[in-house]
């Protein structure tokens, strides 16, 4: 009988890479997660049942051949399983970091249900890309041939930097253009470290620029440069900024110092590790040390607050959320990394307002209860009367989520259609905007979501831009 190198689940358990104590990952910004051993990745790959409908992949945004390149991980063929994880994702090792597989792939994987444990995906997947880097199979970009047509893109993110790849490959010529000093929007400013290591970005940004695409940073739009100029420079236009404007909380003292906005703290954060010199953290604004720290929300943006305060040396960390855990929108893994960290949850809990005379001293919380189904069929939470206490707070974080800026009004332009949310209006398959030859995708067209979407709207968006540049071409054809 043949060997088979696969359906070892049975025989073989779930087995992740393993963590570094939380005694020692406290202590910095490294990766929390150890790489796997080539043995360890061919074990954990050989556990997946090859199922006939892979929900692995049908649950992935990205559609990703999972079952394919697990196999060949199993049977050692690692280039082919990286030519293939390649093919439908341009950052899988960034995806095998911090996608919420527990969400996603590995959530819905068929063994998953059946009781054995998932197969390890998202591990897996970064191991796959991670040696691809070590051996020197990621390559440049290299188009067959070059086209004159420019595309510029607004945003160095996920969805503006896997546009950026889709359609250098085709030959066209692309400008990135972005606010920041760095590429890589969230991933390089808003990620933490230990969840996203900043040379895996870097890296990736390099292999942009080694394949012809010029990024533009620090520039604004609708201050270094109008919209409408792009318009003129460039044949098509892609709008990726995600959304970077927080959503707000009101209430008595909200006005105090010492209340800050999550995204301040993960940026000046992010920067010091790069070596940036960052005021506020040596004005101690936006610097945990020794202080009792307060983070209001539950998605992944506030577990990545709650974990940065903790390696910034808090005497104490509390993260409050309306609802419980049942209902929390960050993933449960990152949750579970919390508390292993110290962290504690403060569930069915609202803040009502804050104390302090000159900065704050503390955050005045209602306890709550969940109550009939909302719109979207999470039970609301209500307010139980006569629970109002305080809790001790130096520094408190507002990790509400994002909104997207007013674009029509800062870049000129009210022909751009938005929704009531204020995210751009565009069709959900071509991503055209209402402006001719103008294409939007990822946060900005979605609201805030997840890198993987990003990446999968920008890929799309950018097959759109090439149909819309060869029809334009075409005309002008058979126009002469």
């Amino acid at each position: 009988m043949a060997h088979q190198p696969m359906l070892k689940f049975v025989k073989i358990d779930r087995d992740m890479p393993e963590k570094r104590e939380a005694e020692t990952r406290n202590e910095d910004f490294d990766e929390i997660y150890q790489q796997y051993a080539r043995e360890k990745a061919e074990e954990q790959a050989s556990r997946c049942s090859q199922c006939g409908v892979p929900f692995c992949q049908t649950h992935c945004p990205l559609h990703n051949n999972i079952p394919d390149w697990l196999r060949l991980t199993a049977e050692g063929r690692l280039q082919e399983a990286y030519e293939l994880s390649q093919a439908t994702n341009t950052f899988p090792e960034i995806c095998g970091r911090i996608c919420p597989q527990d969400r996603l792939c590995e959530g819905n994987c068929v063994i998953e249900q059946s009781g054995h444990g998932t197969v390890t995906i998202g591990a897996v997947e970064k191991y796959i890309t991670d040696t691809a880097w070590n051996k020197g199979w990621v390559k440049p970009i290299s188009p067959i041939s070059e086209r004159t047509e420019s595309i510029g893109i607004i945003g160095a993110g996920p969805g503006g930097l896997a546009a950026a790849d889709t359609l250098r490959r085709q030959g066209l010529q692309v400008v990135v253009y972005d606010r920041y000093d760095r590429a890589g929007g969230l991933l390089t400013y808003g990620i933490p470290g230990f969840k996203l290591e900043k040379d895996v970005v870097m890296r990736r940004n390099d292999q942009l620029i080694e394949g012809g695409i010029t990024l533009k940073l620090k520039t604004n739009i609708g201050e270094d440069v109008t919209f409408s100029e792009l318009r003129e420079r460039h044949d098509a236009i892609l709008i990726a900024t995600g959304v970077y404007k927080s959503r707000d909380l009101g209430g008595p003292g909200s006005g105090l110092p010492g209340i800050v906005k999550a995204i301040d703290f993960l940026t000046a954060s992010n920067r010091q590790n790069f070596g940036d010199k960052v005021p506020e953290i040596e004005n101690g604004e936006l610097w945990a040390e020794g202080k009792n720290v307060v983070v209001i929300g539950g998605g992944d943006t506030a577990m990545d607050c709650v974990r940065t305060a903790v390696r910034q040396g808090a005497k104490s960390v509390k993260c409050l959320y309306r609802r419980d855990r049942a209902n929390m929108p960050g993933s449960m893994r990152e949750t579970l990394n919390a508390e292993e960290e110290g962290v504690e949850f403060v569930w069915l809990s609202a803040p009502k307002g804050f104390t302090g005379d000159d900065v704050v001293k503390g955050v005045k919380v209602a306890k709550m209860r969940l109550g009939a189904p909302d719109a979207s069929g999470r039970q609301s939470p209500e307010e139980i009367t006569g629970s109002e206490y305080t809790e001790d707070a130096d520094l408190v974080i507002k990790a509400l989520g994002f909104e997207p800026e007013e674009l029509p009004t800062l870049w000129e332009t009210p022909e751009l259609e938005v929704t009531r949310w204020g995210t751009i209006k565009a069709d959900f398959r071509t991503h055209a905007t209402s402006m001719e030859g103008v294409y939007a995708a990822g946060d900005i067209v979605r609201g805030a979501s997840l890198v993987v979407w990003a990446i999968r709207d920008g890929r799309e968006a950018a097959d759109s831009i090439v149909e819309y540049i060869e029809a334009k071409a075409s005309a002008k054809v058979a126009a002469e």
